[in-house]
């Protein structure tokens, strides 16, 4: 594509990049990107995908914007108290980038429409805040071989990891699933919701952020893939590690013997 003069003015420093230049750039005005949840994570995360310029941003969530969402949730201001969270992220992304199509999804992913709405999408990024949801994300990624940056966060604690368990360009699979680290939900009850135990909200700024670079990294195949680590940030101690996950051969789902082989585990 040739850029218009205004487009080179605004991707100008992505274009000085030489891992980006004006094909990555290119790349990602053709990208599209589905992001579950415009709460906290998903905030920063469509906020920079919109910046960055990527073309089509499909943002999934039933919910609409309430006053205490506005401690950390940057996407949503006062005036949209009230209105559905999708049609203030729409707003928001057409303030920021006119290039970038929002597409949204005023409605839960649950098991009827998982499949159909994730094989739309080149990349998949997960800012959902609830156990169900999350292993449906995954289960459904590694059917429909989609690649998965998945975020999750809890008062000063967060989590980061890409998943593509599926093979690559070199025949082999680039590292674990969801399923890997977690074989499955904890009991209901066992591990708090923000609701119940607070989140800092400049620490889903951050994490965001996190998220979305690696959400452009993926898109352009570009510097280390965050696929077989997982990134732990400790807010309190001003702390990131990043440690080596692999998978799990006894994984039900991209183990050697899967006894999870479609969604019908979801109901």
């Amino acid at each position: 594509m040739e850029f218009t003069e205004e487009q080179i003015n605004r991707y100008a420093r992505h274009i000085l990049l030489p891992e980006v230049g004006g094909t990555g750039q290119e790349q990602l005005l053709n990208s599209k990107v589905l992001v579950i949840g415009a709460g906290g994570l998903g905030s920063p995360l469509i906020l920079y995908l919109a910046a960055a310029g990527i073309g089509t941003i499909g943002v999934v969530d039933d919910d609409t914007v309430d006053l205490s969402n506005l401690q950390r949730q940057v996407l949503h201001h006062t005036a949209d108290v009230g209105k559905p969270k999708v049609e203030s992220a729409a707003e928001a992304v057409a303030a920021i980038n006119p290039d970038v199509t929002l597409e949204a999804h005023q409605f839960r992913i649950d098991v009827s429409n998982a499949a159909d709405l994730i094989g739309r999408y080149d990349l998949v990024a997960d800012g959902s805040d609830n156990f169900s949801t999350r292993f449906l994300i995954n289960d459904t990624c590694y059917f429909e071989r989609k690649p998965l940056v998945s975020a999750a966060i809890l008062r000063f604690d967060a989590q980061i990891a890409t998943y593509k368990p599926f093979p690559g360009a070199a025949g082999e699979n680039a590292g674990p699933c969801y399923r890997c680290l977690f074989r499955e939900p904890p009991p209901p009850g066992q591990i708090p919701t923000c609701a119940e135990a607070g989140v800092m909200g400049a620490m889903c700024g951050m994490v965001g952020s996190f998220q979305a670079t690696e959400v452009i990294k993926e898109l352009l195949g570009i510097g280390e893939s965050l696929a077989g680590s997982l990134l732990i940030c400790d807010g309190l101690g001003a702390d990131v590690r990043k440690i080596k996950v692999n998978p799990d051969p006894g994984c039900p789902l991209c183990g050697d013997n899967p006894t999870i082989t479609d969604l019908s585990i979801h109901g």
